[in-house]
């Protein structure tokens, strides 16, 4: 490496130099004169503070003090407009770190002041800037003077917001609209911005609104009970009757969002700008347009737009229906409900039972497709004729059943069996159950007819009278115990007898009980009210009888005892012997 010759100052003056006296006095004056250009900071303290340079990391701040502070570029992103050359107010942090940096922060500076800036704006009703950092649950969170406000997806736009990502990001003006002071909540709205301007809008176009008038407009929301129109400014409902002269059941099936249409007014409210708007009233009536020559007992097909218990809504052209109450479904007279028949969607044809152009109204009938089975009822089922029949219901006095569809019978409790003592018709059959039956009596006018089921065997009672004959004896079980006797099943024919309480007492004293097989004597037979009077104590009763007679026959008869005579005198000895004597036969005889 080469070397140069570097000669020493001539004029240098090293015995000052080396005092240090001079030099030193003139640096502690220039130190003083620099210090009066430099501001007095202090640690902890907001100040002003103008925009040096600006990149894309970092703002350089010049706050006069002896050097300049750096803030990163993220705390200004709230204010994406700043440029240098603006005042912005920081915190001092720390007037000189170690390498000497004066340390700043504009977030820590817009804490300090951001409450009472807060405070201020809401009392001042003042229009401040925010910047949305995030979505959050039901809205927004947004950065205003450094604090975190929530600004609820309600008071994002007049219009319903579909999409919240679009926001984040964005500064935004809002207005503060609520605070709470003891949990330092903020709630910040741009809608209201929006309401205040369309507030001088809505005042004059609805006071240039009439009925009737057709007006232009965007659906701008779609609910369950109808759909919203932006008129530019005002928003009118059309309720979901008004979408359509068919049933809508959802409004989205006739308009979609944003979608323009025309819509005709059909009325207002000045005071709570209550706009009512209708869709269908743009087109003719349906029932103006339905064929004069339609009438009553012309077939129609339709669909099933509506179901209730008591009939259905048959739709036989948009915006025309027609009622089939359940009455007119079927022939049957066990109809319960409508639904039974017939669910919404279903494709039907029927016959129109009335017609009513002034009031609108129809009602069908879809049972009159089908013959009346009551017309030809002689002919087919007469008297004495035999059927299968299904089991509708029960009564204490019979059972309900149905033959077929639209024609029902009773059978009479006493006609269920020749020889059991039914007591309720449950007892005999179960409902849905099916059951041979005969035609016993026809009553058209009412449409009823009485059947029989017992009459489809021959009467046994014919043959009982001979077989169960009064004194005959027969063996029976006891099936059931009543107050005032016991009815009793003849195991060999299987009907019925009734005996009372006194003549189920057994030989040896006891009652008969529940389930006891004995035999039974025929009291009495009655084959009309077919009646079996039975008695178990009869049975033995008269062998009683028979065998104490028995007993009586064989007994010794015994002889007559002598006469006494009563003789004025006195007894003599040979009285007293003849009396003992007597005696002694008397004895040997009881013996």
């Amino acid at each position: 490496m080469e070397t140069k010759n570097i000669k020493p100052l001539e004029d240098f003056d090293w015995e000052a130099f080396e005092s240090d006296s001079a030099s030193i006095a003139t640096k502690a004056e220039d130190e003083k004169a620099y210090e009066k250009t430099l501001n007095n900071v202090n640690d902890n303290e907001v100040v002003d503070g103008t925009v040096s340079s600006i990149n894309d990391r970092e703002v350089v701040v010049n706050i006069g003090y002896k050097s300049e502070g750096i803030i990163p570029r993220s705390e200004f992103r709230y204010n994406p407009e700043l440029q240098v050359g603006d005042t912005v107010e920081v915190y001092i942090e720390n007037q000189e770190d170690k390498k000497g940096q004066l340390i700043l922060s504009h977030k820590k500076a817009r804490a300090a002041r951001s409450w009472d800036r807060v405070n201020a704006a809401l009392d001042n009703n003042e229009i401040v800037k925010g910047f949305v950092k995030c979505r959050t649950k039901g809205g927004m969170i947004v950065d205003v003077f450094g604090i975190e406000a929530f600004l609820p997806g309600s008071q994002i736009d007049v219009k319903p917001i579909r999409d919240y990502d679009t926001f984040v990001g964005k500064t935004m003006e809002f207005k503060i609209v609520k605070i709470n002071q003891e949990f330092r909540n903020v709630v910040v709205s741009h809608k209201a911005l929006i309401e205040a301007e369309l507030e001088a809008q809505k005042k004059e176009i609805i006071s240039k609104l009439e009925k009737g008038q057709i007006l232009e407009g965007t659906v701008k929301n779609i609910t369950s009970y109808g759909v919203f129109i932006d008129l530019g400014g005002v928003d009118g409902l059309i309720h979901i009757t008004d979408l359509s002269w068919g049933r809508v059941s959802d409004p989205n099936e006739v308009v979609k969002l944003d979608e323009k249409i025309n819509v005709v007014i059909l009325d207002f409210d000045d005071e709570k700008k209550r706009i009512a708007l209708g869709l269908k009233q743009l087109t003719p009536h349906p029932w103006d347009a339905l064929d004069q020559e339609l009438k009553v007992g012309d077939k129609v097909k339709g669909k099933v737009v509506v179901m209730a218990d008591y009939g259905a809504f048959v739709e036989i052209a948009p915006g025309v229906e027609g009622l089939i109450h359940v009455s007119e479904m079927s022939w049957s007279a066990h109809l319960h409900s409508a639904q039974d028949f017939l669910k919404v969607g279903d494709e039907v044809e029927a016959v129109i039972l009335t017609l009513d152009r002034n009031e609108r109204k129809m009602s069908l009938g879809i049972k009159q497709l089908k013959e009346d089975p009551w017309e030809k009822i002689e002919e087919k089922y007469p008297v004495g004729s035999q059927h299968k029949a299904k089991v509708r219901n029960f009564t204490n006095f019979g059972v309900f059943v149905e033959i077929e569809e639209g024609v029902d019978g009773l059978i009479h409790i006493s006609d269920l069996s020749w020889t059991k003592k039914v007591k309720h018709p449950s007892e005999f059959t179960k409902l849905g159950a099916e059951i041979d039956v005969q035609v016993l009596d026809i009553d058209k006018e009412n449409r009823r007819l009485s059947l029989g089921h017992k009459q489809l065997t021959e009467n046994p009672w014919d043959k009982f009278a001979d077989k169960f004959a009064t004194d005959s004896i027969h063996r029976g079980k006891v099936k059931e115990v009543l107050d005032k006797g016991s009815v009793i099943t003849l195991l060999d024919e299987g009907i019925e007898g009734f005996a009372t309480p006194k003549h189920l007492v057994k030989e040896d004293g006891t009652q008969a009980q529940l389930g006891d097989e004995l035999d039974f004597k025929v009291i009495e037979f009655n084959k009309d009210t077919q009646r079996i009077i039975l008695s178990h104590s009869r049975t033995y009763e008269e062998a009683q009888r028979e065998a104490r007679k028995a007993k009586k026959a064989a007994a010794p008869r015994k002889e007559a005892a002598p006469t006494i005579q009563n003789k004025a005198a006195g007894t003599t000895l040979g009285d007293l012997d003849a009396l003992a004597a007597l005696k002694a036969d008397l004895e040997n005889n009881n013996k």
